[in-house]
């Protein structure tokens, strides 16, 4: 009976070892690998690629991302959907990269060049179902106490609906401040716009804007118009937009007489990681002229540095400069603000 029961035991033993190295064998089989051009080779699991790089999973480095410039040969053995620069879109379990010649395990072709591949697991919106929802909520708030009493706060919403064919926007921004408990501005300005994109980098859209600046007589002043714009150094880490148009615009003051007429609209607005990815040095720029009047010129200029502090929380260094040539009578025409700014990313 006892050599029976060594038996088992032993048998026991053999199959459990047996199991852990199948299991292993099995595991190390499913693990994504990619070579570099420098003979490098990384082990993880696959998670995206986009806009020319690849990102993968790893134990010892968290989540790389690699230029696809600089993969020779790639090794994915989980589901992935492709995405190629022709359109088509692609289902595979599994994708091999062999001296940039990608190779999968689907019907019709079966082999592309590396470079007709656009992207890999595509989201949704990239496919033309939906939109792609970012934005970015922020606020600068100051208090002063002593020989003067001073409170402010300022605040900006902005937000996007990103799809293949079209795009959303919609602004909001202002600012409240009290000296000595006598409140000396109150401002806001909510703008929203809709683009179309046409062949290649250029697009048209409309926008609409309404603005209140009580303490420059400002009641009220409202711009509608048309314009055509283009997207410049797409794909690279400057992003550039250029526009320009039309715009009815009104404007209803306290005091001075009110004022209607077209103007000329343009705006300028840029993103640069110039200090490093997780930074961002932006410029937004935008200008009326009054087309009866040439005294009569608006612009609104913003400039800043915007970096990293926990997760999507960011802050943000700026300067603010704002000119009206046709300001009323007891107003100053340039009004210059520094602020620092938290915010929130999405």
């Amino acid at each position: 009976m006892l050599p029976l029961i060594g038996s088992i035991r032993r048998s026991a033993r053999c199959a459990i070892f047996i199991l852990l190295f199948l299991s292993s064998g099995l595991a190390q089989a499913n693990v994504d690998r990619i070579e570099l051009v420098n003979g490098s080779v990384i082990i993880g699991s696959f998670h995206d690629a986009d806009n020319g790089k690849v990102m993968i999973d790893t134990d010892f480095a968290g989540m790389l991302t690699i230029e696809k410039s600089n993969i020779v040969a790639m090794d994915v053995v989980s589901n992935v959907t492709l995405q190629m620069k022709d359109g088509a879109v692609l289902a595979t379990d599994n994708l091999v990269v062999d001296n940039r010649t990608l190779s999968l395990t689907t019907q019709g072709k079966t082999s592309y060049a590396l470079d007709e591949l656009l992207r890999i697991n595509p989201e949704p919106w990239e496919l033309g179902r939906g939109y792609r929802h970012t934005g970015l909520a922020s606020s600068a708030f100051s208090l002063q106490r002593g020989n003067t009493i001073l409170d402010e706060l300022d605040y900006r919403v902005d937000t996007r609906w990103s799809g293949l064919k079209d795009r959303y926007t919609l602004k909001l921004e202002g600012e409240v401040r009290e000296a000595n408990k006598e409140r000396n501005a109150e401002n806001w300005m909510v703008t929203g716009k809709y683009d179309r994109f046409q062949t290649g980098d250029y697009y048209w859209g409309i926008s609409a804007s309404a603005e209140e600046d009580r303490f420059a007589d400002l009641d009220l002043r409202t711009a509608f118009g048309p314009y055509l714009g283009r997207s410049l150094l797409v794909g690279t880490p400057f992003v550039l937009e250029l526009e320009t148009g039309l715009s009815q615009v009104n404007e209803d003051f306290g005091a001075a007489a009110d004022r209607s007429y077209v103007g000329l609209t343009w705006s300028v607005r840029s993103e640069s990681q110039y200090f490093g990815e997780a930074s961002r040095l932006y410029v937004d720029h935008k200008g009326v002229k009054n087309l009866a009047d040439r005294n009569n010129l608006i612009l609104n200029t913003t400039v800043g540095l915007a970096f990293p502090l926990l997760g999507q929380i960011q802050g943000a260094t700026e300067v603010v400069l704002d000119y009206n040539s046709g300001a009323v009578e007891g107003t100053e025409e340039l009004d210059q603000t520094y602020r620092f700014r938290l915010g929130y990313t999405w």
